[in-house]
């Protein structure tokens, strides 16, 4: 019998747009012979359907079931696809978890570490994962740029905690620009982290449990024509993404089993993309996306095909480990 299958999108951040899109390829690519997919657009103020007539039919949030047409629909499993709040930082999948519905990202407690920055560099370090300087501040502090240049030095980099698709991030060349780029990083967070600058080759390095195994997709590298790997980077075609990555056997096999380690340390589940530097020829960690975007063109999607594996088989395998959990 065929599976219902909801495939979530939207969320409350400014991630909202990117991850609907995320959420219209999975929609486009599952296998219709065994699964019946439904958009569901998870919004700030509402939760609804999008019908085949496009038209929207309310979640009752209290059991996460939709009528459509007077039929009652309920979900065998939930397709993850928010970035942000409350698919990528573990309110939905703890929601899930009451109702007893299997969903494709890592369990919440993992889903909310790896949301926070400085959290998950704090758990990685005891397991000889290197990373960059990096100094905390929270709203209220008093930012004393001296005391953050002496600790991280210049240029740095100053980011939302939690937040993702590099929104309110800064490159900070002197002294003068930290306070701005702090204000600049707090619309989007009440922390932030300001880390030091690493210069060296930016990868993308994509891990899955495919087939029951845990696999380490094909190295992507990352060339912004910006400053950084950026939104317009990211998102509006100023960056190469050059799959495989343009980096050693020996580099990208370490990179690879680092990023392993990391995904079974934190008992991951799911897709997930950890973005390094290599710094002085080391691999420096920067940090972890758990609901990475799938589009065609997303950096997940481009190493799944170098890797042989369609988005139909990608997409239809996260489904069936999260029915086996």
């Amino acid at each position: 019998m065929k599976k219902n299958v909801a495939i979530a999108m939207g969320g409350f951040s400014s991630e909202y747009r990117i991850s609907i899109n995320s959420g219209n390829v999975v929609y486009k690519n599952l296998d219709r012979s065994k699964y019946n997919p439904y958009r569901v657009h998870i919004l700030q103020k509402e939760w609804f359907v999008i019908g085949e007539n496009d038209m929207p039919y309310p979640i009752n949030r209290s059991n996460f079931t939709v009528t459509i047409d007077g039929k009652l629909i309920t979900f065998d499993c939930v397709f993850n696809t928010i970035h942000g709040t409350p698919g990528e930082n573990g309110l939905l999948q703890a929601y899930l978890e009451l109702l007893d519905i299997p969903q494709t990202s890592c369990d919440f407690y993992q889903s909310a570490l790896t949301f926070n920055k400085r959290d998950l560099i704090s758990v990685l370090k005891p397991f000889g994962i290197q990373t960059a300087e990096n100094f905390f501040v929270d709203k209220g502090d008093e930012v004393d740029p001296d005391e953050i240049i002496a600790k991280v030095g210049l240029p740095c980099f100053v980011k939302a905690n939690k937040a993702g698709s590099s929104f309110g991030i800064t490159k900070v060349k002197t002294g003068e620009e930290i306070i701005p780029a702090t204000k600049f990083a707090f619309k989007e967070d009440d922390e932030i982290i300001i880390e030091s600058f690493l210069d060296g080759t930016e990868v993308s390095v994509g891990v899955i449990t495919h087939n029951g195994e845990i696999f380490a997709l094909p190295v992507t590298e990352i060339v912004s024509e910006n400053e950084f790997f950026d939104y317009e980077a990211k998102y509006l075609g100023k960056s190469q993404e050059i799959t495989p990555a343009r980096i050693s056997d020996e580099q990208t096999k370490k990179v690879q089993e680092i990023a392993k380690l990391i995904y079974r340390k934190l008992k991951m589940k799911g897709f997930s993309r950890s973005e390094f530097i290599f710094h002085n020829n080391e691999p420096h960690f920067i940090e972890m996306n758990t609901n990475p975007g799938l589009s065609e063109a997303s950096i997940l999607p481009q190493q799944a095909r170098a890797a042989g594996i369609s988005l139909e088989e990608l997409f239809g395998s996260a489904i069936e480990t999260a029915l086996k959990y």
